[in-house]
């Protein structure tokens, strides 16, 4: 290496310089000769290793350019084979590409080829229409439209033979059998005759609890009708409180709270919006519970919470004076009875007839016919479009789609037409009433309305935030001339509109 022999070479002059310098300091004579033979001799020596030195260098040199020379090697014999590697994939794609390139050239004579074939077909098909058409006299349009009405003219013939045939045997036995199935359901069937009424009687223990009732300057049962709805009679000859609404629901919640009331013996507003909570919670309780017992005692399982809710909701509704629910389960009973002497699906029917009504107790807040309203409840419920077909076609209001269905309307008569079952009066007194409430939520701001004394007084709470003090009377006044363009009332009524702010609250 260059480093060495540089090493070598400085090392060899040192030396000689030392001996030179030995040769000039010391004496003349042997000692002289001896210094030039050691200077000499290392001069011979610094030449020696100068020699070697270099010699290693180059040897160093030639083995590091034949390890390259090795490695160029190496490295081009690497690029050489991926070359080769390439090169062979190359001529792979190429090939694969000039397969798919004949393969695509055959398909295109192919569908040249069925083009052509397509072209003679169609060819000759236009020389048969002509030859059809000029051997026939008519066109192509023409001979359709024969040929179409002689099938219609035979269709219509064989049509009209067998439904004269049937009619004959329908009307030789549908008479008959149509006695048989009634006389046999009705005798088979079991019902009491319910009379609904509109009044609710609660017994005082004495008249110091009448006193509560009515607290200072009548302000409890004031807050007691507000609350329920119900208007609250005190019968001083007898010592009873005569709660009077055409709501059944309303009467039971006012019942239930005011029998809570006397029995706790604390009678003020506070313990009544209490006793009017507790009893509305107890009364929702108990709807629920009288939904499952109706759908046990007609025999149908699988009904969906929201549905027997509002069989529930129905012990406390009435038609004509009949109990809505009991007539529910009536017509229940007469679908079954009925399809079992049909041999159609027993089950079916009494699911129907159960639930036909059950629309009547959302007719207050849905607008619409019961028969729909329970029609489109019944589907968004779980309940099949046979189940909801038989619901909503029993008042006419759609096409039944099944036999069961057709016997929800004549099951829906029998109950209603029998001695006894109805009274028209009543249904028409509670429609008024109804029509009276209704009237009211027509206005903004109205948050509840109750009609009282038989009609006779209408009682509507108004949202405080929403009704200030002038437009309570402008909302009174606009619905008395309401009233007495619409509904047909004997004597007048009563407006009274109830604007109350209340702050409330919580020490802790």
């Amino acid at each position: 290496m260059p480093g060495t022999s540089i090493l070598f070479l400085l090392t060899g002059l040192g030396a000689g310089f030392l001996l030179f310098w030995l040769g000039v300091t010391l004496k003349k004579g042997g000692v002289q000769e001896l210094a030039n033979e050691i200077l000499k001799e290392a001069q011979r020596s610094a030449q020696e290793k100068l020699l070697k030195a270099d010699l290693e260098i180059r040897e160093r040199a030639l083995q590091t350019q034949k390890d390259t020379e090795k490695l160029l090697q190496k490295e081009k014999s690497d690029l050489n084979e991926a070359f080769n590697k390439l090169q062979k994939k190359e001529e792979s794609l190429q090939s694969l590409i000039s397969g798919f390139q004949k393969k695509q050239d055959v398909l295109e004579k192919k569908e040249a080829q069925l083009n052509e074939k397509l072209s003679l077909v169609e060819s000759q098909k236009l020389l048969w229409d002509e030859k059809i058409e000029t051997l026939s006299n008519l066109t192509k349009d023409e001979a359709k439209v024969e040929l179409l009405a002689a099938l219609e003219k035979q269709a219509y013939a064989l049509a009209e033979k067998s439904a004269q045939r049937i009619l004959s045997d329908a009307k030789a036995q549908a008479e008959e059998k149509a006695k048989k199935i009634l006389t046999t359901a009705i005798g088979r069937l079991s019902t009491q005759t319910a009379l609904e009424i509109t009044t609710t009687t609660v017994s005082l223990p004495n008249k110091e609890v009448k006193g509560k009732i009515i607290g200072r300057e009548g302000r409890n049962i004031r807050h007691l009708e507000q609350l329920t709805g119900v208007t609250f009679i005190l019968d001083d000859l007898y010592g009873e409180v005569v709660l009077s609404s055409f709501n059944p629901t309303r009467r039971h919640v006012a019942k239930v709270a005011l029998l809570d009331l006397i029995a706790g013996g604390s009678i003020h507003p506070t313990r009544i919006e209490e006793a009017v909570e507790k009893a509305q919670k107890e009364t929702d309780k108990l709807i629920f519970e009288t939904g499952e017992k109706a759908a046990e005692k007609a025999g149908v399982l699988g009904l969906s919470p929201e549905i027997i809710t509002l069989l529930g909701k129905l012990s406390f509704r009435v038609s004509f004076g009949q109990n809505v629910l009991e007539h529910s389960i009536e017509v229940s009973r007469l679908m079954g009875l009925m399809a079992s002497e049909l041999r159609v699906d027993k089950k079916l029917a009494e699911r129907i007839g159960l639930l036909h009504d059950m629309g009547k107790a959302l007719s207050q807040e849905v607008p619409g016919s019961h028969a729909i309203i329970g029609y489109n409840f019944a589907l968004k419920h779980g309940e099949s479009e046979k189940v909801a077909n038989g619901i909503g076609c029993h008042h006419n209001e759609m096409e039944p789609l099944s036999i069961e269905a057709a016997l929800c309307q004549a099951a829906d008569t029998l109950s209603g037409a029998r001695p006894g079952a109805r009274l028209g009066q009543m249904e028409n007194y509670i429609e008024r009433i109804k029509n009276l409430e209704e009237l009211a939520y027509e206005f903004p701001g109205v948050e509840k309305s109750y009609a009282l004394q038989s009609g006779k007084e209408i009682r509507v709470v108004v949202f405080p935030d929403m009704v200030d003090d002038q437009g309570m009377q402008k909302l009174a006044k606009d619905l008395t001339q309401k009233i007495e363009s619409q509904l047909d009332y004997p004597g007048k009524i009563k407006v009274t509109v109830i604007r109350e702010r209340r702050a409330v609250e919580y020490a802790i």
